[in-house]
């Protein structure tokens, strides 16, 4: 028999998904990190200054940072989305965003993107192997050849929820297995077939 068992397009559908969504994570925290974040961190110093000079004026008390929101003074509110209207900002309260933590957005951005690259060149290594079958041998995709009569047995224990089976074969007295993965590899399931139609005719021979 002659089979190439190659990557699935379920399997491919998958990573590229899995890439999608990774870089696009990775691309959001960069843009966090290298234009949301900067640009709130200068709102939120002029926002600052403009509480600063109300509280020098005397027009409102002192607020600590953590009581910026609810608790915030009314009249600083109106000031501010006075002062963001002008500006062209949006009237919300811009939040404290410090270097270090802008740093760390950024840090976040770049290992998960140096991540995507590494999983995107992996899905490619990946389309250059198969599962071969040629005459009376598999090929796995680590080059290891499996006479199709040496295997004396199939584990289908992953085959329902994974499509992964097993090829238990024997070599100087010793079982060893090769996996057949269906769901990466589409055609796998053909080299199956023909190995448990094998098992049974020498079963029933033995009969």
């Amino acid at each position: 028999m002659n089979i190439n068992a190659r990557i699935s397009k379920e399997w491919r559908r998958r990573m590229l998904f899995m890439l999608f969504m990774i870089s696009t994570i990775s691309a959001w925290f960069l843009w966090d990190g290298y234009v949301v974040w900067p640009n709130g961190a200068e709102r939120h110093a002029e926002f600052v200054e403009i509480e600063a000079a109300l509280v020098e004026s005397g027009k409102i008390e002192a607020v600590p940072q953590q009581a910026h929101g609810a608790e915030m003074n009314e009249y600083l509110r109106i000031e501010w989305e006075r002062y963001a209207k002008k500006a062209g900002y949006k009237r919300d309260i811009p939040k404290e965003r410090t270097d270090a933590s802008i740093r760390e957005q950024r840090m976040i951005g770049w290992v998960m993107m140096t991540g995507s690259v590494l999983f995107g060149l992996w899905v490619l290594w990946n389309h250059k192997l198969c599962v071969r079958a040629e005459g009376e041998a598999v090929i796995g995709t680590s080059g290891q050849r499996v006479e199709l009569d040496s295997i004396v047995k199939i584990d289908r224990k992953q085959w329902e929820k994974k499509g992964i089976a097993y090829a238990i074969y024997e070599v100087e007295g010793k079982q060893k297995r090769l996996c057949l993965d269906e769901h990466k590899f589409k055609g796998c399931e053909e080299i199956i077939l023909e190995a448990e139609r094998r098992i049974k005719t020498r079963n029933e021979s033995e009969i």
